[in-house]
C-alpha cells in the first residue's frame, strides 16, 4: 500500500556525479536552498572523475550532514542512480544531474503535482542556458523545434500526461516495483524507465512550471559525442521495446541518408541535390527565425550547431548495434 504524501513528506535527492567540478557546488546549493517544508536528504553517487569533483563533494558533505556520498566505480549513470536510491530512505525520490540548477520552488511544485495528479513520476523542462558564447548557441538549439523537434520537455507545452520528462520526481514504491533503472542502458535511461512505468499503468506527468536550468556541453566535440550517444541508445531502447519509434526519431537518420545519397548522386544527376538542399533550407530558415527573435551575431553559428546535433544523433542511431551498445 502506498503511503499518502503531503507537502511535508521527506524527499531524497539523488545525483549521479562524474566530472562536475565546474557546476557541482552551485547544483547542491540550489538543492539545499529549496523552499520545501519536508526533510531533504541528498545522496551523491560519485564516479571516477578526472577532475576535482570528488574533492568538492567531500567538502560539501563535511559542511552539511544532509549530504551522503556513495561510490559508483563504473561511472555509469544507471548504476549511480540505483546506488543512490539504495542509500536513500524517503518515499519520494528527486532525480537531479550534477550540472542542473533547480529553481527554489521545484521540489514543492513537484510534490504538489504528485499529490494532485496521482502520477508516479512528474517532471518538466530542460531549460538550457549557456554561460559561454558557444553554450548560449547550443542552448538556443536545445530549446528550439528546429533543433530537437516537438518534445515538450525541451520546447514546452501544455501540462498533462507524457511519454517522458526531464529528470523526474518519483514515488519510491513505483521505482521499486520495476527494480529501478536498467544498468544495460548507458544513455536513455530515463526514457526506458518511464516506458516501463507506463507499461505498468503508471502516469508520467509533464508540468511546464518545473523548469530546471541545464548547462550545455562546452565545445563542438563534446556536443557531437553527446548526441551520437543519444542516437545510439535511443535505437537500443527501440530494440528492447518494440513499437517505441515514431516519425520524430526517424527524421534525423532519414535526412542524413538522403543527404549523403543526394551529394553522391549529384555526380550522376544534379536532381539528387534536392534532398540536401531542402535540409539546408530548413537549417537556414530556422536560423533566420531565431535571428529575428535575438539579433545577436552568436545566432549565426546556429547552423553548425544544428547540423552537428542532427547528424551526430542520426549517425549514432544508424550505427547502433547490439554489439556496439553491449561493449560500452
Amino acid at each position: 500500500m502506498t503511503t499518502p504524501i503531503s507537502l511535508q513528506t521527506p524527499v531524497s535527492v539523488i545525483l549521479p556525479v562524474l566530472n562536475e567540478e565546474r557546476y557541482l557546488e552551485a547544483t547542491v546549493s540550489a538543492i539545499t536552498s529549496q523552499n520545501y517544508h519536508g526533510e531533504i536528504e541528498i545522496v551523491l553517487a560519485l564516479g571516477p572523475s578526472r577532475d576535482r569533483t570528488n574533492e568538492v563533494a567531500a567538502r560539501l558533505a563535511s559542511h552539511d550532514k544532509r549530504i551522503t556520498l556513495v561510490d559508483n566505480p563504473s561511472g555509469k549513470t544507471a548504476d549511480a542512480l540505483n546506488r543512490a536510491i539504495a542509500a536513500s530512505h524517503a518515499p519520494i525520490i528527486v532525480r537531479v544531474d550534477g550540472h542542473s540548477i533547480l529553481p527554489s520552488g521545484y521540489i514543492r511544485e513537484a510534490v504538489e503535482t504528485l499529490m494532485r495528479t496521482g502520477a508516479v513520476n512528474v517532471g518538466g523542462m530542460m531549460a538550457a542556458e549557456g554561460v559561454t558564447r558557444f553554450e548560449r548557441v547550443v542552448a538556443t538549439a536545445m530549446r528550439s523545434k528546429f533543433g530537437v523537434g516537438g518534445a515538450s520537455f525541451h520546447v514546452g507545452g501544455a501540462e498533462g500526461p507524457a511519454d517522458t520528462v526531464y529528470l523526474g520526481v518519483f514515488l519510491r514504491s513505483a521505482i521499486a516495483q520495476i527494480n529501478g533503472f536498467d544498468p544495460h542502458f548507458i544513455r536513455a535511461q530515463d526514457w526506458e524507465l518511464n516506458y516501463r512505468l507506463r507499461e505498468r499503468g503508471g502516469l508520467i506527468y509533464f508540468n511546464p512550471r518545473l523548469r530546471v536550468t541545464y548547462r550545455p556541453r562546452p565545445n563542438l566535440r563534446a556536443l557531437a559525442r553527446q548526441y551520437f550517444e543519444y542516437g545510439r541508445w535511443r535505437r537500443e531502447v527501440a530494440r528492447s521495446h518494440k513499437g517505441t519509434i515514431n516519425a520524430r526519431y526517424l527524421a534525423p537518420p532519414l535526412t542524413l541518408i538522403g543527404s549523403l545519397i543526394g551529394i553522391l548522386g549529384a555526380f550522376v544527376d544534379p536532381i539528387f541535390l534536392a534532398m540536401p538542399l531542402v535540409y539546408l533550407a530548413f537549417i537556414i530558415f530556422g536560423t533566420l527565425v531565431h535571428l529575428a527573435k535575438n539579433r545577436s551575431v552568436e545566432i549565426l553559428f546556429l547552423p553548425i550547431i544544428l547540423i552537428t546535433m542532427h547528424f551526430s544523433w542520426a549517425w549514432g542511431f544508424i550505427t547502433s548495434t547490439k554489439r556496439s551498445t553491449a561493449n560500452q
